[in-house]
């Protein structure tokens, strides 16, 4: 019986984690809502990880609208200290705050360039970039153009997008290909799934 080879990071006993890797991470992403999402979600992720994250996606998704970029820029300060007792999210001031400021941020880069997404991959020129990694301890931390995203972002009031989150979040909406050349998705080129 073959064995599926996975990324080495998925390629534990949680099914949550595999699904993930298997279905949606580096897969190109271009809708808004989904690309706002994961913009907040690695930011909530910074000092912990990623299956910490991923275990608590649907409550992130009902107490932020769904990601509704509208809405979730119109929430009050008292909307957002109510989250601050969820014991579903994570309960650090800066990352709840940080997800409305994101989203008056991308309402000003819609306006400005027409759509989130349009703004989000012109630092990929459109379109992914695929690597050829051996093994994850090739995969970097951040990259020049991670840092030239962290940068563009924080000067136009995003928060929580240094650039190893930046990298982290062009990883997850295949911005760029980083499954190692050995996993079966290296080579897929599907398009992700609205939900």
């Amino acid at each position: 019986m073959a064995v599926t080879k996975r990324c080495g990071w998925a390629s534990g006993d949680l099914d949550i984690m595999r699904e993930y890797h298997d279905t949606e991470w580096g897969v190109p992403l271009h809708d808004d809502r989904l690309l706002f999402e994961f913009l907040c979600l690695e930011g909530a992720q910074a000092g912990l990880s990623w299956r910490t994250v991923l275990l608590k996606r649907d409550n992130y998704r009902r107490a932020y609208h769904d990601f509704d970029i509208d809405k979730v820029a119109a929430m009050k300060d008292r909307q957002l200290e109510k989250l601050l007792l969820d014991p579903g999210l994570i309960r650090n001031r800066l990352k709840i705050y940080s997800v409305r400021d994101n989203a008056q941020a991308s309402l000003e880069a819609i306006e400005e360039f027409g759509s989130l997404d349009a703004y989000l991959w012109s630092f990929v020129g459109g379109k992914t970039i695929s690597n050829r990694w051996q093994g994850m301890g090739d995969v970097p931390a951040s990259t020049p153009v991670s840092d030239r995203m962290s940068k563009a972002l924080k000067k136009r009031g995003f928060r929580f997008v240094g650039t190893t989150i930046c990298y982290a979040f062009m990883q997850a909406t295949g911005m760029v290909n980083d499954h190692v050349v050995s996993c079966f998705r290296h080579r897929m080129r599907t398009v992700r799934r609205e939900e």
